[in-house]
This record gives C-alpha cells, sequence and structure tokens, in this order.
C-alpha cells in the first residue's frame, strides 16, 4: 500500500494478522487486488499472510485464517499492513515490536488497518505521521498517543506509511492504490465487480452525519447532541446547553422526548456510559481515571450508575465477565 512502487511485478504486500484481526477489513483489502490481476490479465499484486507463529490466526468473528509464515527475518513483501481489531494491546509483544522495526528500517513501508495502528504507536512507528482507525477507537487512542496526529479519515497514504479505518474503508484503499498504479479505468473496473457504486475519498467521513445517526434534522437537536457529545469529561449542565442551543429547558426537553424518546439528561448519561465501557474495554486505566474521564466524581457513584444501567459492574467488563443483559431502564429520567 506504499505511496510509490517502482520493483518488478506483482507487488507483494504483507499482511501481518493479530489475534482476533477484523476479517471483514482483511478481505475488503485483499479482494480488490484480486479482481485486478483477474481483469488485467497477469498478476500486478500478490498477497502475504504472516503470523507471530505461523500458526493460523482467529479473526473477531471466530473463523480461523491459514498463514504464509511467521515472522522471518526478511520477508519478500515491500508494504506491510497490521491488522488488528479488538484488544490491539493484548497481541503486541517484544518479538513483534522488534521485528516491525526491523522491517521498517530494511525498507518495507509499514502501515496498518482498523485498530493496528496501536500497535505501530507502541512500537513508536508512527512520528510525524497523519494516521486513521476506527472511529470507535479515535478518542481512545487520542489520549493514549497525545503526540500523535489521528483523524477520522477513511484512509491514509503517504511516503512515511498507510492506515485505514477498517471495516470496507479498506477497500476504498486498495482501490485508491489500483488507481495509483495501473489507472482510473481499471480502478473503476474492480469497483464495478465489488457492486461499489462510489470509490470513495481519504477525506470522506467514516460515519454517518449527525443527522443520519439521529434520524432527525432538528438543528437544535443536533447542536444539543454535538455539544453532549464533545464534552464528556467535564459535562455542561442541561442549562448550559439549552443556553447555547438558545431555546428553553422545556423546549430542550420536548424535542429530546418527541425525536429520541428520552430526556437530555438521560441521553447525556447514556453517552458517556458508553464512552465508559469503551475505555474499560479497550485500556488498561484505573476504573478511577475512567470514571473521571467521563464525568463522574466518584469510583463508587460510577460504579453504581454503571451497573443500574448495563445490568454489570465496570469490574466485570476487565474480567470479561458480563452477564448477557440489555441495558436497564432504571435510570433516573
Amino acid at each position: 500500500m506504499r505511496l510509490h512502487y517502482q520493483g518488478q511485478l506483482p507487488e507483494r504486500i504483507g499482511f501481518l494478522l493479530l489475534p482476533r484481526f477484523a476479517m471483514v477489513a482483511f478481505f475488503s483489502a485483499v479482494e480488490p487486488l484480486r479482481i485486478a490481476n483477474r481483469i488485467a490479465g497477469h498478476e500486478l499484486f500478490q498477497w502475504h499472510v504472516i503470523s507471530e507463529s505461523g500458526a493460523p490466526v482467529t479473526a473477531s468473528n471466530g473463523m480461523t485464517l491459514m498463514a504464509d509464515e511467521g515472522l522471518t527475518p526478511y520477508p519478500d513483501v515491500s508494504s506491510l499492513a497490521v491488522c488488528a481489531s479488538f484488544e490491539p494491546e493484548e497481541a503486541i509483544s517484544r518479538h513483534i515490536t522488534q521485528w516491525l522495526h526491523r522491517q521498517a528500517q530494511r525498507g518495507c513501508v509499514l502501515g496498518s488497518m482498523d485498530t493496528g495502528a496501536i500497535v505501530l504507536a507502541h512500537a513508536g512507528l508512527l512520528d510525524d505521521q497523519t494516521i486513521t482507525l476506527h472511529w470507535e477507537s479515535l478518542p481512545v487512542f487520542r489520549e493514549s498517543y497525545p503526540h500523535l496526529h489521528a483523524v477520522e479519515s477513511l484512509f491514509e497514504v503517504s511516503k512515511s506509511g498507510f492506515s485505514c479505518a477498517g471495516g470496507t474503508a479498506a477497500m476504498d484503499m486498495s482501490l485508491d492504490l489500483i488507481a495509483r498504479r495501473h489507472g482510473d479505468t481499471l480502478a473503476q473496473q474492480v469497483s464495478e465487480q465489488l457492486i461499489h457504486a462510489h470509490i470513495r475519498h481519504p477525506e470522506d467521513r467514516q460515519r454517518f452525519e449527525l443527522s443520519g445517526r439521529l434520524g432527525s434534522r432538528k438543528p437544535a437537536l443536533l447542536r444539543a447532541v454535538a455539544l453532549m457529545e464533545a464534552n464528556l469529561e467535564h459535562p455542561l449542565t442541561i442549562a448550559d446547553i439549552s443556553e447555547q442551543v438558545n431555546i428553553s429547558l422545556r423546549q430542550l426537553q420536548r424535542v429530546f422526548e418527541q425525536e429520541l424518546s428520552s430526556t437530555p439528561r438521560r441521553y447525556y448519561l447514556v453517552l458517556r456510559l458508553e464512552r465508559s465501557r469503551q475505555l474499560l474495554r479497550e485500556t488498561q486505566r484505573d476504573i478511577i481515571e475512567i470514571a473521571l474521564a467521563c464525568g463522574f466524581n466518584t469510583a463508587s457513584s460510577f460504579s453504581r450508575t454503571f451497573r443500574q444501567y448495563f445490568g454489570y459492574t465496570p469490574s466485570d467488563v476487565r474480567h470479561h465477565d458480563r452477564p448477557n443483559v440489555a441495558p436497564a431502564e432504571r435510570l433516573a429520567p
């Protein structure tokens, strides 16, 4: 996926699969390359699957994929994508970190898909790059690596490296690669074969616009929810929000009830609880730190409210001991 390639064909691209990697991102990256080969009538690309030990790797969907080899000293690839998804920190090892450094030193361009950027950031291999990863993991990544420039784009490609948000964004990144190497016509032909009507650009958004996510175009509601999402650590009062949105408290209450079947207070609280659960799952931060980062003053009030809503405690999340229950409806309105 490197920006420029002047070697012989086929261009060989490596994929380092970490446990629980996102299968959809991997196949979305590889299938356009396979189709490009078929349409061209000869091999333009080859892909090489690598795992830490050379053993098969199980994806987040429970399916297992065979690897071509383990962490050999000199894999024959010009680019290497680190593929991850849930809990990538658990896959980080000294062995992998040292191996990635050796590949970078020999001129292999490193990149990532989904949360693979976390592995490269931990290894100190992302300095002076603009990177992206899945929108759900982006806030945690920015908190963990504030010195890195992380953006919410579909994919990023530079001389130094490449990254994509995962999911079908990997397809757009591969189509962009095909267009840069072999022309727009081939990329469009591949896209049609994939029933992918529109090749998206790097700067396109990962998520729906807020109006699409909420199913509403009420300006007051959109501004209020945007304020809430931007102020999770230091929550605003509902009075502050109504003032900034320039409507009365009664009007704000009414628009939330009509459009979201919720109250402003409850909706805001659920946003903070959902963020806290994400931090519990994806970071090793202390529970009190997570509580404070999500606007709770004490660990006890956080744990009580968390259990009231989810039906299990923050500690249960850490120990993967989560009952199979739906979020509770007992929070105060």
